[in-house]
Order: C-alpha cells, then structure tokens, then sequence
C-alpha cells in the first residue's frame, strides 16, 4: 500500500525544486545542509542539479555537488546534467559540472552527442571527444 505524502513534505520539495530552478544557491545550501537530500528528484527523475543546470545556475550545481550530489544522475528520460546544460548553451554550468566530475559520456543522448548534434567543436575539444 502507498502512504499518502505528508502535505508539509511536499510543500518542502516543490520549495526546493524552486530553489534549484531559480539558482537561489544559499538558500539551496542551507536546506541541503539541514538535511534535504542533495540527490532529491521531482516526479520526473529530475535532481536538484538537473534543475539548476537547465536554468543557467553554476553556484547552485556548484553548492549542490560540494554537499555530494551525482553530477551524472540522469533523469527519467535518460538525459544527465552535463546533456541539459550543453543543450541549453550554458558553458558555465558545463564547466562547474566538469569539474565536479561529470561524465560527458553519461546519459542518453550523452553531452558528447549533444555537442555533436548541435555542432558545438569547443565542447568536443573540451571532452576530449572529436
């Protein structure tokens, strides 16, 4: 049987997901820090880094892989990070997820497909993949 979710836990989670989406990075911090998941996903397999790499926000996937979140975790779709910030163009936030250890080989389609597909030679020379 499936408990129904607490009211309180769910108003928590979707202020959270704001936070990432929003790139409000020390608030994000501070509830990772008090103990939200840094790894927490919506209902879409979504992480909080995923969230804060599509929408532009480096600081906040910076803090959120600082406290230990998967830079490589993908969504229910297959797609990673490092895929969603080289679709979107924010090479800051490619950055910060490459030096928090991102695979650009992870996900489907991967980054390294992603540069490809959309022609982005800078990005193939940064993975190390021609």
């Amino acid at each position: 049987m499936s408990e129904t979710p607490d009211p309180e836990v769910i108003e928590l989670a979707s202020k959270v997901f704001d936070l990432a989406r929003t790139g409000d990075s020390e608030t994000l911090a501070a509830y990772v820090d008090a103990g939200v998941p840094a790894n927490l996903t919506n209902d879409k397999g979504d992480s909080l880094v995923m969230l804060a790499a599509y929408h532009g926000h480096a600081d906040a996937v910076t803090a959120l892989l600082a406290r230990g979140a998967d830079a490589d975790r993908a969504n229910d779709r297959g797609q990673t990070p490092l895929a969603g910030a080289v679709f979107k163009g924010e090479d800051a936030v490619v950055r910060a997820l490459l030096a928090g250890g991102a695979k650009p080989e992870a996900g489907t389609p991967s980054a390294v497909d992603t540069a490809r597909m959309f022609g982005k030679a800078e990005l193939l020379e940064l993975f190390g993949a021609q």
